[in-house]
């Protein structure tokens, strides 16, 4: 018998290759190891590259006897909460250092100190609440920092004073409410800087200060109640600005806006009613504006940005009337693209605004518009008490337990142990937090003379009941937060008086239902939040209220079914997230008529098996499937068929799975993630192997498996030369015997090749 020899693949370093985390989790085989280069047992080290991999091993510290020479350290996924002073002095040539899923608590000072060449730092998804001031020392060449989906709330003065290189800070998903002046003093570099996803409301005139260099500044899904201009002002480099998804519901010239480099400014889906025409006077080389899904009603020409190529109004109630004619004619002269589209009249409801004439913007008088005048004026939402058209009383004094600023329109009487809300506010109230306190139940009209409030914050108020008419006169209310209380029920009176609400958060209550008849009093609805309730089932019509939803969250509920129906009509629903629920197969049926899905969550559940289709309902929109943790035993060769080209990730990770199927049809895959899988690779995977190697800009040729013990070298044809009739399973039994661990162990016949599927 002929012995072949071991042939070991190695990822190659093109980019846009298709991310296979298989390898990443194995124990170290023999082809990596030498007598002569030392590697820790939990690890996985490429010596001749310099890279070690200790992910998902359950290490509480970091690992002795990681090589000297090592480039690159992947330690994510473990256990190690806290990063202790001069943790990695020991490895002065790194450039790379990923912590993601540590569950780190705490960064010492020093604890980077003799890393000098490190240019990548990931601390994403931990627990950090803090960063002490000399956390980030000796780090002097960094160029990107990850600090996404921590618990920050504060950013401490000169915590980034030592990374004079770092080019990309990453800050999303945190906790953080407001920016110190000179918050990121010292990045003299830094290019993008990303603050999406927090709570910010307020950033100090100076918070942006010394960033010379900067052209990027995230700060979408926030909860900036105006445009903070002055203190965006101070980055007077930036190219783009991203301030989407915030409750702002005015602009104008008095913010101080004054960008002379701004190319795009992103203000799409906030709470827009008013824009001044000199708003962006001062942003002379702005060439993209975006303005979708706001409620805007009319817009006038814009003075200054003379460069303006685009502006993006989808999704806002334009009514196109006379009024409108100096904006057409604005569009034309300026040859600016619009996407705008007319909400009425009815003669002109859905047509795009640049298609018009002027000549079609008819004014009320005119013969062929009578009652069109009264039809605008019913249309369109009265001005809320602040507003210009209303100042009388906008002096009104602070109830006595609160914090009222008149700067930002915030009051605050958070964790005052309050009985009853408080009345007396200011008439320009935007941001109204009572959170914590005890209101048992709120009565109607319980919130006075705040017709202009955007943003409600009654979370752990230990409420159990919203009476009729308890948000009466809250027609500009928009983020509605009740989270964390003992709600059971809800009903469509209690909401009434808030049409334009477009957020609702009830997650940790008592919900046994989705509360689907108070749905019908928002018809704005965008985002609903039901996370960690007690839900068990979803029939048709629990939703039908809901048919302008695009977030649907429904996590960590006890759903055991999703009936087909129960979900729709919903046209533009885009996020649903099912995870962490009791489904035992993915409910296919329910999944018809969300022609717009494009993330489906069903991690966590016990599904076991896919079936053939189980997708087709939202093949063309799917985007991001996530169905890690779901104790996957078996995948049908259908089960992914329907699933088109938009597919850009696919989770499938800490799953039972032996074997998967080829993926014909998932050719723009971006990311596929099948770690702590038990793969067994033998004949059986094959099709996937014969998928992985095609030609394709997103592909790596060949993967490492494992099964538990089992290590088994795959090569990609194409890349060793090595034909299908050659796939061999090589196994590493190192449960037998230690003795016998990180030995190869040869089979004595290939597969047979007749029965298996090919593509």
């Amino acid at each position: 018998m002929l012995v072949r020899p071991l042939r070991v693949w190695q990822l190659p370093t093109t980019p846009h290759v298709l991310v296979l985390l298989l390898s990443l989790l194995l124990p170290l085989g023999p082809a990596w190891r030498t007598t002569t280069q030392r590697c820790p047992q939990a690890c996985l080290c490429d010596n001749s590259r310099g890279h070690v991999a200790c992910r998902h091993q359950n290490l509480t510290e970091v690992p002795d006897a990681i090589p000297e020479l090592t480039r690159r350290l992947d330690l994510q996924g473990n256990t190690l909460k806290v990063i202790p002073p001069a943790a990695f002095q020991d490895l002065p040539h790194l450039t790379h250092l990923d912590l993601r899923h540590c569950r780190v608590e705490q960064v010492a000072e020093g604890a980077f100190r003799g890393l000098g060449r490190l240019l990548l730092l990931s601390l994403a998804s931990n627990r950090l609440s803090a960063l002490p001031q000399e956390a980030l020392d000796g780090l002097g060449s960094l160029r990107r920092l990850e600090l996404e989906g921590n618990m920050l709330e504060e950013l401490r003065p000169g915590a980034f004073g030592a990374l004079g290189a770092l080019v990309t800070l990453n800050l999303a998903h945190n906790a953080l409410v407001y920016l110190p002046a000179m918050a990121f003093q010292g990045l003299a570099r830094a290019r993008w800087l990303q603050l999406s996803h927090n709570a910010l409301s307020v950033l100090a005139p100076e918070a942006l200060a010394g960033l010379p260099a900067l052209r990027r500044l995230s700060l979408h899904h926030n909860e900036l109640q105006a445009l903070p201009g002055v203190a965006l002002s101070q980055a007077r480099g930036l190219a783009r600005l991203e301030l989407g998804h915030n409750p702002l519901t005015y602009a104008g010239e008095e913010d101080e806006l004054a960008l002379p480099n701004l190319r795009a400014l992103m203000l799409d889906h906030g709470a827009l009613q008013a824009l001044d025409a000199r708003a962006f006077a001062r942003c002379p080389r702005l060439h993209t504006l975006d303005l979708r899904g706001n409620q805007l009603d009319a817009l006038p020409p814009l003075q200054g940005p003379a460069r303006l190529g685009r502006l993006r109004l989808q999704g806002n109630p334009l009514w196109c009337g006379c009024q409108a004619r100096p904006l057409l004619q604005w569009l034309a002269r300026a040859q600016v693209h619009s996407d705008g589209m007319c909400r009425g009249p009815r003669r002109l409801q859905g047509e795009a605004l640049d298609a018009l004439r002027p000549s079609d913007l008819r004014c009320p008088g005119d013969r062929a518009e009578e009652g069109e005048e009264q039809e605008l004026a019913t249309a369109r939402p009265r001005a809320p008490p602040g507003t210009p058209e209303d100042q009388e009383g906008a002096t009104r004094p602070c109830p006595p337990a609160c914090v009222c600023s008149a700067a930002t329109h915030h009051s605050s009487c958070e964790r005052r142990g309050l009985q009853a809300v408080p009345r007396g506010f200011p008439n320009g109230t935007r941001l109204l937090d009572l959170r914590q306190n005890h209101f048992p139940s709120l009565p109607p009209a319980a919130f006075p003379g705040l017709g202009g409030l955007v943003s409600l914050h009654l979370q752990r108020c230990g409420t159990r009941k919203l009476e009729a008419g308890a948000l009466a006169g809250l027609g500009s209310l928009i983020y509605l937060y009740l989270s964390d209380n003992q709600l059971s029920g809800l009903s469509a009176a209690a909401l009434e008086g808030a049409p334009r609400l477009g957020y609702l958060y009830l997650e940790r209550n008592r919900f046994t239902r989705v509360p689907g008849a108070a749905l019908l009093a928002v018809p704005s609805l965008f985002s609903l939040h039901l996370q960690d309730n007690t839900v068990e089932r979803l029939a048709p019509g629990d939703l039908s209220g809901g048919r302008a939803l695009r977030w649907l969250h429904l996590s960590g509920n006890r759903l055991v079914h999703v009936a087909p129906g129960a979900l729709g009509p919903m046209r533009e629903l885009e996020t649903l997230h099912l995870d962490r629920n009791q489904l035992c197969e993915v409910p296919t049926g329910a999944l018809e008529g969300l022609p717009a899905l494009s993330e489906l969550q069903l991690a966590g559940n016990p599904l076991r098996a896919l079936r053939d289709g189980a997708f087709r309902p939202v093949g063309r929109s799917l985007q991001h499937l996530f169905l890690n943790g779901s104790g996957l035993e078996q995948v049908s060769p259908g089960a992914f068929s329907g699933l088109g080209p938009g597919l850009q990730s696919l989770h499938l990770q800490k799953n039972q799975l032996q074997a998967l199927p080829a993926l014909p049809g998932l050719r723009q895959l971006e990311l596929i993630d099948l770690s702590g899988n038990p793969f067994h690779c033998d004949c059986q995977l094959l099709p996937l192997h014969r998928w992985a190697a095609r030609p394709s800009p997103h592909s790596t040729p060949g993967l490492l498996c494992t099964r538990r013990g089992v290590l088994a070298p795959v090569w990609g044809a194409k890349r060793m030369g090595v034909g299908a009739d050659e796939y061999w399973g090589h196994f590493t039994h190192a449960r037998e015997s230690n003795k016998n661990r990180g030995e190869a162990h040869w089979p004595v016949r290939p597969c047979e090749l007749s029965a298996l599927p090919y593509l």
